[in-house]
């Protein structure tokens, strides 16, 4: 190098590449933990929304029971709320999927209902599976499954 031309060398680049990449392996772990639990407490909060949603559905339309779908509790924005379209829930919680979870409203005869949240890819997601039902007691499957036994503390 002439001694006024500035700049980096070659080693230098690459020992900030390698730092950098060594910054990046410590750091992605952590991130894709945080995304999860993020995830998890959105599938928290979502299935309590839809019990309080249920309750207001019960509420406007008392002959119909509780909502048998997520899609009949969502419903269009632009038109106006009915038994079939309550317009209670926002459009991607409606349509079962939201923040990396499926979810599933079942079991429902109008007078009980049960609503499931399951990882959409166990593992990346999310790592628990979660379930409640009219009686409003939240549980989890450790194994991001259906089988939900324990309570939420």
């Amino acid at each position: 190098m002439r001694p006024n031309e500035s700049g980096f060398t070659l080693k230098e680049l690459l020992l900030v590449m390698a730092v950098i990449l060594l910054l990046g392996t410590l750091v992605l772990p952590i991130s894709q933990h945080t995304f999860k639990r993020y995830n998890e407490a959105t599938a928290i909060s979502s299935l309590h929304m839809v019990n309080q949603m249920q309750g207001q559905y019960l509420a406007a339309y008392p002959t119909h029971g509780f909502a048998c779908s997520l899609k009949t509790l969502g419903g269009n924005k632009n038109i106006p709320a009915s038994a079939n379209a309550a317009n209670l829930l926002n459009p991607d919680l409606a349509s079962g999927l939201k923040s990396g979870y499926r979810f599933t409203l079942y079991d429902c005869d109008g007078a009980h209902y049960k609503v499931n949240a399951v990882p959409t890819t166990l593992g990346k997601t999310g790592d628990r599976g979660f379930c409640t039902d009219d009686t409003d007691k939240l549980t989890f499957d450790p194994n991001g499954g259906t089988n939900c036994t324990d309570p939420i503390q």
